[in-house]
C-alpha cells in the first residue's frame, strides 16, 4: 500500500473489481482514475490532449498532487490502470464511465456543455455492453436527463443508466479527500 499521508487508513479493496472508463485525465479525471485503481479496479483512462497522453504514457503525471505520482506508478506496474486516446479501447468492456470533461463557462457565464454531450455521445457508441455513465463534470440540474435523452438512441442494446457523482476534492488534498471522504 502507498503512504497517502500521515496516519491516513488504508483504503478498503474493492470487493467486486470493475472495468471502469475514465474520459479526462485533467484534475479530476487523473484522481479519480489512479484512486479507483488502487482500490483494485481495472481503469483505462481515455485523454483526448496528445499532449498530456504523451506525459501520461511516459509515467509522467502532468498535475502536481500529494501522493498522486506514487498511485500512478504503481498501477501502471500493477496493470489496473491505462491510459489511451482511443475510445474504443477505453470504453471495451466498461461496466461504469465516469466523464471528468471541462464545462467551461460561457460568455453568459452558463457552462458550456458541448465537451460533456461529445464524450457521452462518443462514450456510448463504443460500449460493448451495459453502461453506468457517471457525470462528475460540474453541470446544472436536469443535466443528466438531458444527457439520458441524448445518448439513449446511441446504440442498439445497449442499455445506458445516467448518474451525478459531483467532485469534492481540494487542491493538494484530492487524493486525500478520495479515500477519506467527509460524507459516508
Amino acid at each position: 500500500m502507498i503512504e497517502l499521508m500521515p496516519f491516513a487508513p488504508e483504503p478498503p479493496r474493492a470487493r467486486r473489481p470493475t472495468q471502469v472508463s475514465v474520459v479526462g485525465a485533467g484534475y479530476v479525471g487523473l484522481t479519480a482514475a489512479a484512486c479507483l485503481a488502487e482500490l483494485g479496479h481495472r481503469v483505462r483512462c481515455l485523454e483526448s490532449d496528445p499532449a498530456r497522453l504523451a506525459v501520461l504514457l511516459g509515467g509522467g503525471v502532468p498535475i502536481v498532487e500529494p501522493g498522486l505520482q506514487k498511485l500512478v506508478a504503481a498501477n501502471l506496474a500493477n496493470g489496473r490502470l491505462m491510459f489511451t486516446g482511443d475510445v474504443d479501447l477505453a470504453v471495451r468492456g466498461a461496466e461504469v464511465a465516469l466523464l471528468c470533461v471541462g464545462t467551461p463557462p460561457r460568455s453568459d457565464g452558463d457552462p458550456d456543455l458541448r465537451q460533456l454531450a461529445r464524450a457521452a455521445q462518443e462514450v456510448v457508441a463504443a460500449a460493448t455492453s451495459d453502461l453506468v455513465l457517471i457525470v462528475k463534470s460540474t453541470v446544472p440540474p436536469g443535466s443528466n436527463e438531458a444527457l439520458e435523452l441524448l445518448v439513449t438512441p446511441a446504440r442498439s442494446g445497449v442499455h445506458v443508466a445516467v448518474a451525478s457523482n459531483p467532485e469534492f476534492l481540494r487542491e493538494s488534498r484530492a487524493v486525500w479527500d478520495f479515500f477519506n471522504p467527509d460524507r459516508d
